[in-house]
């Protein structure tokens, strides 16, 4: 991971997430978890402007010259936080995720595996966490296949001082079973809707990231 995302995920995901999971882990790994709390901060509510400013205050770190896939997508995601006011992003959060009936876009787990919401996959979750001693908090309205949540929980996983909780097994496990399986089909869900010109760089970000958390794990 460049430094950019690094720099961008400490400040933003730091400062804008309630739950804090903690410091442990080399470098990279905590830059891991940064960028996992920063996709889940993006999707769990639309972003403010400090959020914003702080994402577009990192372009002046980026090197031309790194023709990383991350750091392309980055730059993409600091184009639009720099342009677009956090009404913007509050507008089109509202009209695409949140919906009194179906939303323009689900970010449900369950919804891609098995076809509804709070389906099996919503319960295997669940019996997932209750195995790391983890459950909801009460504040929170999303189910646990939220990606949001999902996030969370790698960022748990990946930085949490529980090392027989917060280990390299738990998360390729985790990974493989909750994230892996769907976060294609929400990505193209996203990017197939030509007006959320905003959350179409998210959307690049999440997929490349996770990908290549994929391949990273794929050589356990």
């Amino acid at each position: 991971m460049s430094e950019i995302e690094k720099d961008a995920a400490n400040g933003a995901a730091a400062e804008n997430l309630a739950a804090e999971v903690g410091d442990v882990g080399l470098p990279e790994d905590l830059a891991r978890a940064d960028l996992y709390g920063l996709i889940a901060r993006f999707f769990q509510m639309p972003p403010d402007q400090e959020l914003l400013d702080q994402i577009a205050a990192t372009a002046d770190q980026y090197d031309a010259a790194d023709e990383a896939p991350l750091a392309k997508v980055w730059m993409d995601v600091v184009e639009v936080a720099k342009n677009n006011p956090a009404k913007a992003w509050h507008d089109e959060f509202d009209l695409n995720f949140i919906s009194v009936g179906k939303p323009n876009v689900v970010l449900n787990g369950s919804f891609y595996m098995a076809g509804h919401l709070n389906e099996k996959p919503l319960v295997n979750i669940r019996n997932a966490l209750a195995e790391f001693g983890l459950e909801a908090a009460q504040e929170i309205t999303e189910t646990e296949d939220h990606i949001s949540a999902l996030s969370e929980v790698m960022r748990y996983l990946i930085a949490g001082d529980d090392v027989e909780i917060s280990n390299l097994t738990n998360q390729r496990v985790f990974f493989n079973q909750h994230i892996r399986p769907w976060y294609d089909e929400l990505c193209d869900a996203i990017e197939g809707i030509p007006e959320m010109h905003l959350y179409h760089p998210i959307a690049s970000l999440t997929r490349e990231f996770l990908a290549i958390e994929g391949q990273s794990f794929d050589m356990i």
